[in-house]
């Protein structure tokens, strides 16, 4: 198998290529990663930053060097003994004129050949859309840039082909409407060749007629100029009435609709990722589609290029199960010998497991993320913080309060085509029956959008049409508090929802206690239910689409963004309202890993992160000391007050706000630099323009008082120049200086955090992934600040030479993280199983400050390795020590019990020279365990020290 020891994730695009990646291959090898792991690297959209919207799954990316240049890279890391995970975007494409398949649908329709590789209803209800795909990318209304000439008809000589073109946009015209076009200037060349269009269908056989007519029209355009084309093109020019009205018809006539790009939530008629009207969802379910999509990928890695695959968004597919399985059986087809390694990019919630029965090898880590996270964070805290939250912001101190109308807004406003296309085949359902045909429209959409709104976790997989126990413990939540919304006369339309949606309930509307609501059925009707499996599956899969992308958008992209109990825990893949981990919880959750998906990947920075893994970090301290904290935030708001911008001319409506006031301290504190000065004006500035891009997307996600779909730009430019106003050259001995020293109070506890965070990831079970620049620190904000570039070559020179206990002292410079990492993968090196396979055993800890400590042991039959991490440090840290360590004397008689085969046993530190011994009765103390570092990983003496 081919199980990664360590993963690097590379972000490529047209600035960071193969061959950039290439030249810094030795470092990636000397730091100890075994495989990269590369974002998306088929053709995506012109000068994409990620990938993720691919218009050709055929091609490796030219703008990342092409397949040539992947081979460059692949070539030398095989020379290094490594090797490659490539991300794979099998739910959407980017749609575009750069994307062939979805050209061909704009220009044959549902006649097209890849007609059914996208997920469009072609049957729209609405009469302008049916046979139709909306196209909403229009900047206002239709008939105003209509009648502003910015719509128009255009040739394009390269490939014969008549287009609507607005602004970048190219909408293929339909060949059947070539010959009128051709015909309209009145030339009997163009009359000739309009009579090769002449008797032209959508239909596939005549598509080949209307290639070769095109070819001919672009051979007369070569050999006789593009002149007499022109004489076509003012026939149908916008700048006169009467030929904008031909223009306006031939638009009317063809397979899309242009739309302003407000309508698209309202009226999309395709499938989107999440809300976004660039990226089309594919019908990967589909076996042919299946092939296409993975074609390039499944040739790489028969021929060796590649070694393994991460799926993104596999719960936008409509069988994720199935489709691993697929994968993973084409794979394995492929290279004799190996069982390739998957992972799938799942959000997990709290207590919700990967399903066993897909064939992946576990998570790309955000579960991970969020246990490693909420572990740095006293839950002492939790509740004086939400309180103060609650005061200053006028928010709701429960992050519950805020997910219920985050989802309800995200339906409502984002989402609603999608609700109404699970609506209507949930209607279509009960027209079926004699039994539910009375069941409106309106109030089965009523139920269904109750039934989202509450939705615990992303999504159910039912298998044959019925729910299992595992979907049933989630869905009831959504079940029940349905019940409790809704009026009691849509009670009966919940319990028939219930069952199409999979509760098993029998043709009576009984069973699992549902349905009972129906009572008896007519007479005559012995079937009243009798539906097709595959229409419930059907809307089973769209119900599933929706309550993804709902999660996602209502949890991740609106109240995370409004909620600022504390920052630190509004990450992608975590529960906000979930505010600490208990070291018992955590062990938990590493034991489950290691016994269900012990090769899962392991995260805590990622390229969709909110906050750099060592930004959560820091602020996770704020948790040990709130009510410090809470003053502070206080008088802070207090000090900047005469900075507020007030709006609309009335005081009392003023940017940022309150909610937005505090969480901009709390970002502020959790970004800035370390050893930035107050009084270095070119830093300050910069660090102002990065928290200002933070500070513009937050607001818009937030969806309050300014969104992406209608920008408040007054507002918005009020939070901006508060922002620069606080952190102006002028407040360097006021706001500046206080902000400055707090950061500075904080910060050594923030690093034990960031040290304890990495031990943990490179020693639990699982294989760690490390996020590009992350090893040093990483103080990054959201995309794009998290996708800055990175200097390789600096962390090349700062590769350590000696035990990271010797770099503690300089720990400003982040090469004391560094030097962990690489010591860590050395030792997963030297002794692969240890850490990749061998057993977690959780080590009590005992003493005054046993809650300050993580303690475990890994096992591999005679090899041990004991992992000790401080947490929650800042009260123990002394005031007037610059080190991120605890005094050795204070630790007292806090020890770790340890395995009975350890007692009386000396062991070394792999990540400093101490050489703690364990005491016959089983006692290892803090206070020579803990002599040099917050962290310590203990091998006997036998293992190889290096």
């Amino acid at each position: 198998m081919t199980v990664p020891r360590a993963t690097l994730r590379l972000q490529f695009h047209r600035d960071f290529t193969f061959d950039d990646a290439l030249a810094h291959v030795d470092y990636f090898a000397a730091l100890g990663v075994s495989h990269l792991y590369a974002s998306p690297i088929t053709t995506a959209t012109p000068g994409s930053t990620h990938g993720y919207d691919t218009v050709d799954y055929g091609q490796v990316s030219a703008e990342c060097g092409g397949e040539h240049g992947l081979r460059r890279l692949t070539d030398k890391l095989h020379e290094l003994g490594m090797g490659l995970i490539v991300d794979v975007v099998p739910n959407h494409m980017g749609v575009s004129k750069h994307n062939a398949w979805w050209q061909d649908i704009l220009e044959w329709g549902r006649h097209s050949a890849f007609a059914r590789y996208f997920d469009v209803d072609w049957h729209s209800p609405d009469p302008a859309l049916r046979g139709k795909v909306l196209m909403p990318v229009l900047g206002a209304s239709y008939g105003d840039e209509l009648f502003a000439g910015r719509i128009a008809l255009r040739f394009d000589a390269g490939n014969g082909r008549f287009n609507i073109v607005y602004a970048e946009h190219e909408c293929p015209v339909c060949p059947i409407d070539y010959a009128a076009i051709l015909q309209s200037a009145n030339r009997a060349d163009l009359s000739a060749l309009a009579d090769r269009f002449a008797s032209v269908t959508t239909q596939p056989a005549d598509q080949p007629r209307a290639a070769e007519g095109r070819e001919a029209l672009r051979e007369f355009v070569r050999q006789n100029g593009a002149s007499a084309i022109e004489f076509v093109l003012e026939a149908y020019s916008p700048n006169d009435p009467v030929t904008r009205d031909r223009l306006h018809r031939l638009i009317e006539r063809q397979h899309f609709r242009l739309a302003w790009w407000r309508t698209a939530s309202d009226e999309v008629n395709w499938r989107r990722f999440f809300d976004i009207s660039t990226l089309a969802a594919v019908r990967v379910e589909r076996a042919e589609v299946f092939d296409a999509v993975h074609a390039l990928l499944l040739r790489l890695y028969a021929e060796g290029v590649i070694d393994g695959l991460r799926i993104d968004h596999i719960d936008g597919l409509a069988e994720p199960r199935e489709y691993a399985q697929r994968l993973r059986q084409r794979l394995a087809e492929l290279r004799e010998g190996t069982t390739p390694y998957i992972v799938v990019e799942k959000i997990l919630g709290r207590g919700e497991p990967l399903r066993d029965d897909w064939p992946v090898d576990g998570t790309t880590g955000y579960d991970f993320m969020n246990d490693a996270g909420a572990l740095l964070h006293d839950p002492a805290g939790a509740a004086p913080l939400a309180q103060a939250w609650a005061e200053l912001s006028g928010r709701p101190a429960n992050f519950a309060d805020e997910a219920l109308p985050a989802r309800r807004k995200i339906l409502a406003e984002n989402l609603p085509a999608e609700l109404d296309r699970v609506s209507r085949a949930l209607h279509r359902l009960a027209r079926d029956s004699i039994a539910t045909r009375d069941f409106t429209y309106t109030a089965i959409r009523r139920v269904t959008n109750e039934l989202a709104a509450h939705f615990p976790v992303y999504r159910i997989y039912p298998q044959n049409g019925l729910r299992s126990a595992a979907d049933n413990a989630y869905f009831d939540v959504a079940l029940d508090a349905a019940r409790q919304t809704l009026s009691r006369a849509d009670h009966g339309v919940l319990a028939r929802v219930d069952a199409w949606l999979g509760s098993g309930a029998d043709e009576n509307g009984n069973g699992n206690g549902r349905g009972a609501a129906y009572g008896a059925q007519p007479n005559g009707n012995a079937n009243p239910f009798n539906h097709t499996a595959s229409a419930r599956r059907t809307v089973q899969t769209l119900f599933s689409q929706l309550t993804a992308p709902v999660a996602a958008k209502a949890i991740e992209d609106t109240a995370c963004y409004r909620y600022g109990r504390l920052l630190s825990r509004c990450e992608v893949g975590a529960d906000p309202g979930e505010f600490a981990l208990t070291v018992e919880q955590f062990h938990a959750g590493n034991q489950e890993r290691a016994r269900r998906f012990p090769h899962a990947m392991l995260a805590t920075a990622t390229h969709d992160h909110k906050r750099g893994e060592d930004t959560r970090a820091r602020l996770a301290v704020l948790s040990e000391i709130a009510d410090d904290w809470i003053a502070t935030l206080r008088a802070w708001t207090t000090l900047n007050t005469p900075h507020r911008r007030a709006l609309n001319g009335n005081a009392d409506d003023w940017a940022p706000g309150p909610a937005a006031e505090a969480m901009l301290y709390q970002t502020l504190v959790g970004c800035w630099p370390p050893g930035l000065s107050p009084d270095d004006e070119a830093g300050i500035k910069a660090l102002a323009e990065r928290v200002a891009q933070w500070q513009l997307k937050a607001l818009r996600e937030a969806k309050l008082r300014t969104t992406w779909l209608a920008p408040d730009e007054a507002f918005e430019n009020g939070c901006r120049e508060f922002l620069f106003d606080i952190l102006a050259p002028q407040r360097r001995d006021g706001f500046l200086r206080e902000l400055s020293d707090f950061v500075a109070r904080i910060g050594r506890a923030g690093v034990v955090n960031s040290l304890q965070q990495t031990v943990l990831r490179l020693a639990s079970p699982g294989v760690p992934d490390l996020y590009q620049g992350t090893e040093l620190w990483d103080f990054s904000l959201v995309d794009p600040d998290n996708r800055r570039p990175v200097d390789f070559t600096q962390r090349q020179r700062m590769l350590a030479e000696a035990r990271p206990s010797d770099y503690l002292a300089n720990w400003r410079d982040g090469r004391v993280k560094l030097a962990i990492i690489q010591r860590m993968l050395a030792l997963r090196l030297q002794i692969p199983e240890l850490l990749s396979n061998g057993s977690y055993l959780p080590l009590t800890v005992q003493g005054k400050y046993a809650e300050h400590v993580i303690a475990f042991a890994r096992r591999q039959g005679n090899c041990w390795a004991v992992v000790i991490a401080t947490r929650l440090s800042m009260a123990l840290l002394d005031a007037d020590s610059a080190l991120p360590l605890v005094d050795p004397i204070a630790w007292d008689e806090t020890a770790v019990q340890m395995p009975e085969e350890l007692f009386g046993r000396a062991l070394f530190d792999w990540l400093s020279p101490a050489a703690p011994k364990v005491e016959d009765t089983g006692l290892l103390y803090l206070r020579e365990a803990l002599t040099t570092m917050p962290v310590a990983v203990l091998v006997e003496d036998g293992v190889p020290r290096v």
